[in-house]
């Protein structure tokens, strides 16, 4: 869904903006075992109004692909977009586009499962099996277990469609 709802001018700046959007971006992190600096590698496909689509290529998520129902607010047109979704996983994210500087910046809250076992949220969505297990690992620990992560990250690459990504049936259930 595109906010603010019902305004047609912000319709045309999701369209001119971010819809089909393909981003390659590196979060500037710290190995979570070390505290050692590295980079975590993300892809990003904003696939539609109310979709998107990515792959995790680095840090304890590596080997994650996955769609979600998303949430998109134009903050400032041409400049800055704000995306939001509920993972299976129970993990929370919520991530802001800043066009201009080409820089990501993400908010996420990872249920105590997701980061306690991040193997376990490795996978493809797709898969029933990797779906199933997903799901469980939300159940694990309560609302307050979770664990905040915010990180930065600079866009390395942008282009239009799905590139490596596989694509979706925009009908598909998910949150």
């Amino acid at each position: 869904m595109i906010y603010p709802l019902g305004s047609s001018a912000t319709k045309d700046y999701f369209m001119n903006d971010i819809e089909n959007l393909h981003l390659l971006y590196d979060y500037d992190a710290h190995n979570v075992e070390t505290g050692v600096p590295e980079k975590w590698r993300y892809e990003m496909w904003f696939r539609s109004e109310d979709r998107i689509v990515y792959a995790i290529h680095g840090g304890p998520m590596k080997g994650r692909r996955n769609y979600q129902k998303a949430d998109y607010q134009c903050i400032r047109p041409g400049e800055l977009w704000q995306i939001s979704w509920l993972e299976e996983t129970g993990t929370v994210v919520s991530l802001v586009f800043d066009i201009a500087k080409q820089r990501i910046t993400t908010f996420m809250s990872f249920s105590k499962g997701h980061w306690t076992r991040p193997e376990d949220a490795h996978g493809d969505k797709r898969n029933a099996e990797d779906f199933t297990r997903w799901r469980k690992l939300a159940l694990v620990g309560t609302p307050m277990d979770v664990h905040l992560l915010p990180e930065q990250a600079d866009i390395l690459e942008t282009f239009r469609g799905a590139g490596d990504l596989q694509d979706i049936d925009l009908s598909a259930p998910t949150l």
